[in-house]
């Protein structure tokens, strides 16, 4: 049997190689966060600080603060790293205030919502 040494720990799976770096942490409700990893435990319920969710409508973005924001462990399904040399997102997208992300979330919801309802109503065509 062996046995890992602490200075193993980075080449582990634990979260303890991202510990204070900035992280993006993809829940299963589909929301991004991001933020700096302070703390976590073996259920991987995590700790950010300076926490911010990044909604994306279309080309259009808008970062949300949150602060302290702890998640819990069941709702990640995945964590990484952002590089903080690269630029975070393509070129095309642009900058919004919350309340312009909140109209284009509506509008979107909206007409997917239409889309469902029009499928449905059409259902009676599908001749297979």
């Amino acid at each position: 049997m062996s046995w890992a040494g602490p200075e193993d720990i980075y080449l582990s799976t634990s979260l303890a190689s991202y510990l204070d770096r900035k992280l993006l942490v993809l829940l299963r409700d589909g929301r991004k966060l991001l933020g700096i990893l302070r703390s976590f435990d073996q259920f991987a319920n995590a700790v950010l600080e300076g926490a911010c969710e990044r909604v994306i409508v279309g080309d259009l973005y808008c970062d949300i603060s949150l602060g302290l924001y702890v998640i819990r462990g069941e709702n990640v399904v995945l964590i990484g790293e952002l590089d903080l040399e690269k630029e975070e997102l393509p070129p095309h997208m642009t900058r919004v205030s919350e309340a312009e992300i909140k109209r284009a979330q509506k509008v979107e919801r909206e007409a997917t919502d239409l889309k469902g309802t029009m499928r449905k109503r059409m259902e009676f065509l599908d001749m297979d």
